[in-house]
């Protein structure tokens, strides 16, 4: 199981410094030779490996220190400025990273710690976090020599996995739950030529059928299952340090994330973990991980709180927080460590809580999906519940842009007032509306 330690020799099976371990069973395995998603002798998680890992030197920012670096014409910014941290010195790439780090004063206030940023991932090119980890898998895909690409999804993977497998001319294959699936998503998928397969089914299942598909050679599978997927999104702890450092002279104390397949949690502990071994970053600096579900569809959450060493699979999931309605996080025997030996923990929420928390932080001008705002919500649980303390540093991660779930954006925001076509009208509505302005801001989704 994974923890801190990364050390070990560079096996014969290293290609380039680079190879793929079992997490369980500690075999190596060459990382390009055959298409591999688990380990040969185990059916472990892989994870991949390096014979160095990086410093903030290594980043381009001039010195030890972890900070932005400096601009000018030649600069490269986003997920290949850590080259360096990846199997390739670049990707298929529209380009993806280098999202924002939001401060959010009034909500900072609210929620009552000593400092809180927003990590917008939704500022992403197709709208999430998931094209970090398209641009490495993607260019993986190519080393391999494959032509045909697939994925299950709640939506999110689905537009990357066609956007990026239309830049490389290959292929792509999307499995998605019938009627399940918010209606920008699809629409994503759609224009980019990927073919869409609705499953009369759930996401677990839909990946169950992806799987089976790779295990018998019809497509590559990209999700993040696939350990090259999750290579791309450690680059989000890679940035998180380097911005929140270089604003307030600290690291933060924890991170609050939305947990579907638990694929970002895993992939923020190994970055965490690969700056430890550099010495880059101290093992008392890495942040808490704090994983955050939707009470209809939390397996890590009952997991946490039993101090189970598996996650159980639910079979029946349901929230307003399509991104994360995941019964069966694939990535759990990666990410549990990880919340583990960090000192984190996870929560769950309502999806009233949710939807709370997407209209407060769009109040602050941060738009986003439902799923995105559980990381704030769980953040306003905790602090109510005295597991965050006031004088911690947060940062919130948010995974998917408003726009990704439109409908859910109409419900929880304010109804279009119909008026007549005069100005004298409009005024009149305008003078009599403070009446019922309370009201309107009471109405609760259906």
């Amino acid at each position: 199981m994974a923890t801190l330690e990364l050390s070990e020799t560079t096996p014969e099976a290293a290609d380039d410094g680079v190879w793929l371990a079992c997490i369980d069973c500690g075999e190596s395995f060459a990382p390009f030779d055959a298409v591999r998603y688990t380990c040969d002798e185990c059916d472990g998680l892989l994870e991949a490996r390096y014979e160095h890992y990086p410093t903030f030197a290594d980043f381009g920012t001039g010195g030890d220190h972890p900070a932005r670096p400096a601009l000018d014409e030649s600069t490269s910014l986003g997920v290949w400025r850590y080259a360096a941290a990846l199997p390739f010195e670049e990707g298929v790439s529209l380009p993806e990273g280098d999202t924002p780090l939001y401060e959010v004063p009034r909500l900072e206030g609210d929620l009552g710690v000593r400092n809180l940023r927003i990590k917008h991932e939704g500022m992403n090119p197709t709208g999430s976090f998931k094209d970090r980890g398209m641009t490495v898998g993607v260019r993986v895909a190519r080393e391999l020599g494959v032509d045909r690409l697939a994925c299950a999804s709640t939506g999110n993977t689905s537009a990357a996995l066609a956007a990026y497998g239309g830049r490389a001319g290959l292929e792509t294959l999307v499995l998605l739950p019938s009627g399940k699936v918010a209606a920008g998503k699809v629409a994503q998928a759609a224009l980019h030529g990927a073919r869409i397969l609705e499953v009369d089914a759930n996401f677990d299942s839909c990946l169950d059928i992806v799987q089976n598909l790779a295990a018998r050679g019809e497509a590559y599978l990209l999700n993040s299952l696939n350990p090259f997927r999750l290579e791309g999104q450690k680059t989000i702890g890679f940035e998180i340090l380097e911005r929140f450092y270089a604003e307030t002279g600290r690291f933060p104390d924890r991170i609050v994330l939305p947990v579907g397949n638990a694929g970002n949690t895993a992939a923020l502990y190994k970055a965490f973990r690969e700056l430890v071994e550099s010495g880059a970053l101290a093992p008392g600096d890495v942040p808490k991980l704090t994983g955050v579900q939707a009470e209809g569809a939390a397996p890590m959450v009952e997991a946490v709180e039993n101090d189970a060493d598996e996650v159980r699979r639910w079979e029946a999931v349901e929230t307003i927080a399509t991104a994360i309605r995941i019964g069966n996080p694939v990535n759990a025997p990666k990410a549990l460590p990880g919340i583990r030996e960090t000192g984190g923990t996870a929560v769950a929420v309502s999806d009233d809580e949710i939807t709370d928390a997407q209209r407060a932080l769009a109040a602050e001008g941060v738009g986003v999906e439902p799923a995105s705002a559980a990381s704030v919500a769980g953040l306003r649980r905790l602090r109510e519940d005295g597991v965050v303390d006031a004088g911690e540093d947060v940062v919130c991660l948010t995974t998917g842009h408003l726009l990704k779930d439109p409908d859910a954006a109409a419900l929880a925001g304010r109804d279009p007032e119909p008026v007549a076509n005069d100005t004298d009208a409009v005024l009149a509505h305008l003078d009599g509306r403070s009446g019922s302005l309370a009201a309107r801001l009471r109405r609760r989704l259906p």
